[in-house]
């Protein structure tokens, strides 16, 4: 369907065919029409349908339609917008940023980790559409930087992940503070049973989408497994990007040492790569991915919650070279490429010991692998297991405990600091 079909004005039509669209993927189909007449909405589609489009603009098209031409100074927050990360949040401001450029609207984004100055004379100064992250929005809420009480719209993407990463109790918050009748829209890659409670809670006769089937991956996306001795990973993998030439490839690490390890023995082997995990600093993670994106490097090396909210335009492949411990995040990593209707490829390095982690995935999507044997990289399956096995569990525990911190880590970014806390309090005394 083209967009020229989705009823969408003139400006905004305009900037949507600047950025290169001519079709609507199926979630936009079924959700803008939706959303343009009002309803709440819980929509799930795979990574990579165009989610972020299927929202923002029914939404910007509501607020030009009713937004007038000389628009004055004092602005109010109409549209907001949360997402769990403050990657996912720039790249959702960015993308409202490009649909709107010919509307006489304004936009902004707040989050953690980085300088609230900013965001609070952007907030005072108002703006139409507000993306955020959580923590951070309540903290402006309490210093009263904020005000809500004109909102139309409230947008949460990817849902599943913000419960995943402990959000609920400020989400719930955020809701309570929005007194009127607005619309609410919830975006998520899956519908577990906390994104379910957390829809019957806060949605009033919401219509559903349901794009694929739940836990599915991209029929564009080619999978494949190399069954491999644990100790050649690193090996098999660069003589695959050379030899194949490869020329961007995302690589999931499990932990952030493994992680370092193989990004310096790739750089040993003459592959450029770059390193995007928690213990790097939001800038230093910027530029990595920026690094990535431009063709500088050939491989990033992630681990999971470093890489949430990570968008590189038609990134040919993924690899993990160490699987998840959450079969569903197998589907979220892969979804990184074969987005938006284009083929991808995500290959698993997996050993005799990734083996209860592999039948977790194939139970989740329902498919069985192929176990592929490299030429060169036979190996005896029993010794392997023996040898390993106390490294890999000792790995395995490392992974969980840096995935629990970097969580932990994120969430506090979006918490306010015991001094802003200590000024808000004295500021209500005044």
């Amino acid at each position: 369907m083209s967009v020229d079909s989705a009823g969408l004005s003139a400006n905004l039509l305009k900037a949507v065919k600047a950025c290169g669209y001519s079709k609507l993927t199926p979630i936009q189909q079924q959700a803008i029409p939706i959303i343009k007449a009002g309803h709440d909405l819980l929509a799930s589609a795979q990574t990579g349908t165009g989610k972020t489009a299927a929202f923002t603009l029914p939404l910007l098209d509501l607020l030009a339609k009713n937004q007038p031409e000389n628009v004055g100074t004092s602005r109010t927050i109409k549209v907001l917008i949360l997402t769990p990360t403050r990657e996912l949040a720039l790249q959702v401001a960015d993308n409202v940023k490009q649909y709107s450029q010919f509307l006489p609207l304004t936009s902004g984004v707040v989050t953690g980790g980085a300088n609230s100055s900013p965001q609070t004379i952007m907030l005072k100064n108002g703006v139409d559409v507000l993306v955020a992250t959580p923590g951070r929005l309540i903290e402006h809420v309490n210093a009263r930087h904020v005000d809500l009480a004109h909102l139309k719209h409230l947008v949460l993407d990817e849902a599943d992940r913000m419960l995943d990463m402990g959000f609920l109790t400020d989400i719930q918050k955020i809701v309570e503070i929005i007194k009127q009748k607005h619309q609410t829209l919830m975006f998520s890659a899956t519908f577990s049973n906390k994104v379910k409670t957390l829809a019957n809670t806060i949605l009033h006769t919401p219509k559903n989408i349901e794009t694929a089937k739940q836990n599915s991956t991209s029929g564009k996306v080619k999978q494949q497994v190399y069954w491999v001795s644990e100790s050649r990973k690193k090996e098999l993998l660069s003589e695959l990007i050379g030899v194949k030439n490869w020329k961007q490839v995302l690589v999931f690490a499990g932990t952030k040492e493994s992680a370092n390890l193989l990004a310096q023995e790739l750089k040993l082997d003459g592959i450029k790569a770059a390193l995007c995990h928690g213990d790097k600093t939001q800038g230093a993670r910027n530029k990595a991915i920026q690094q990535f994106a431009e063709g500088a490097v050939r491989v990033l090396v992630a681990t999971d919650v470093a890489a949430r909210g990570l968008d590189i335009p038609d990134l040919p492949h993924v690899v993990n070279y160490h699987l998840p411990f959450l079969a569903e995040d197998y589907v979220h990593r892969i979804g990184r490429t074969g987005r938006a209707g284009k083929t991808g490829h995500a290959v698993s390095l997996v050993s005799p010991k990734d083996e209860q982690f592999l039948d977790n995935i194939e139970s989740l999507i329902n498919r069985k692998f192929e176990r592929i044997i490299y030429p060169g990289y036979e190996f005896d399956s029993a010794t392997e297991t023996q040898q390993d096995g106390k490294s890999f569990k000792k790995s395995r525990y490392k992974a969980t405990q840096e995935r629990n911190q970097l969580i932990a880590k994120r969430k506090e970014e979006n918490k306010p600091s015991v001094v802003r806390k200590a000024k808000n309090k004295a500021r209500k005394k005044r």
